[in-house]
């Protein structure tokens, strides 16, 4: 069947650069393992790599980017200001300290990991972030976990102080936790949305409808949840220590689902699998 994407697919941010619409996770990846786990993911054909500060596996990542011979201009890598670095010096800290640790001359991406800390840091953190891109230490900026409180905040604070806008969010994202106000927030402000925990970590290869879907097209669970979220418009960003998932998580482009599967496929739930700052009204 002809599909609209494939791994080589792209989309284009307002700050003129392309994201790859699939990421390779690497939450929780042991710093021992992250190295092969990263350079196994970009021999499968994966260009996209997300990390972060509070993984504690940027500098095996910046490893695997030049141990790959890959032209580092054909790589994405993005990175988070830890979540506990939020304010302005702080995450200006954060933002040099990640350079450092991964031997990196700038990000592709970087997003305020979590909407932590008072109006002033969160604002002061964003701040961090466009000097950051202005020296070229980072060429697109976003958030993660942001609530649309969060958002709206943030976007009347770019608005009248006239700083570049939010290229890309993050969010646990899967038919059990669609966000649909959050979702349509990004689609409205012109924000790529990206999907972490996109195969909900295993926890629903046992569904009905996902076994339904799996027979019917004769994929893994994976690759059906995996292509609900690139038909949805979002960018997945799974993960995996296994060699062979690495390369099964990446061969979903030969199958579309159908309208009708999509909607089956899609719910009501709101059922996190992980941490989820976005509803915490007190930040």
């Amino acid at each position: 069947m002809a599909t609209k994407y494939d791994i080589t697919s792209a989309y284009r941010l307002k700050s003129g650069y392309e994201i790859p619409i699939l990421g390779f996770g690497v939450y929780k990846t042991p710093v021992d393992e992250c190295k092969e786990c990263v350079l196994k993911a970009l021999e499968v054909g994966y260009r996209h790599i997300d990390s972060a500060a509070a993984y504690f596996n940027e500098q095996a990542c910046g490893d695997a980017i030049r141990a790959s011979g890959i032209p580092r201009d054909k790589i994405f890598i993005t990175t988070k200001v830890h979540p506990k670095s939020q304010g302005y010096e702080k995450a200006k800290k954060s933002i040099e300290d990640s350079l450092k640790l991964s031997g990196l001359d700038y990000f592709d991406l970087i997003l305020i990991h979590a909407p932590y800390g008072s109006r002033e840091e969160r604002l002061g953190s964003w701040r961090a972030l466009v000097e950051a891109q202005q020296a070229g230490k980072v060429r697109s900026l976003g958030v993660s976990n942001y609530g649309v409180h969060h958002l709206d905040e943030l976007k009347e604070y770019i608005q009248t102080s006239k700083l570049p806008g939010i290229d890309v969010g993050q969010w646990e994202l899967h038919p059990w936790l669609g966000r649909k106000d959050i979702v349509d927030w990004c689609r409205a402000n012109d924000v790529v949305v990206q999907a972490y925990c996109p195969i909900v970590r295993a926890k629903r290869n046992d569904d009905p409808v996902v076994a339904k879907l799996v027979d019917k097209y004769k994929k893994t669970p994976a690759q059906i949840l995996l292509r609900w979220s690139v038909q949805m418009g979002f960018i997945p960003l799974p993960k995996s220590v296994t060699p062979s998932r690495i390369e099964e998580n990446a061969r979903f482009f030969d199958f579309e689902l159908s309208k009708e599967d999509m909607d089956l496929l899609t719910t009501d739930e709101y059922s996190p699998v992980a941490w989820d700052p976005t509803t915490d009204t007190q930040v």
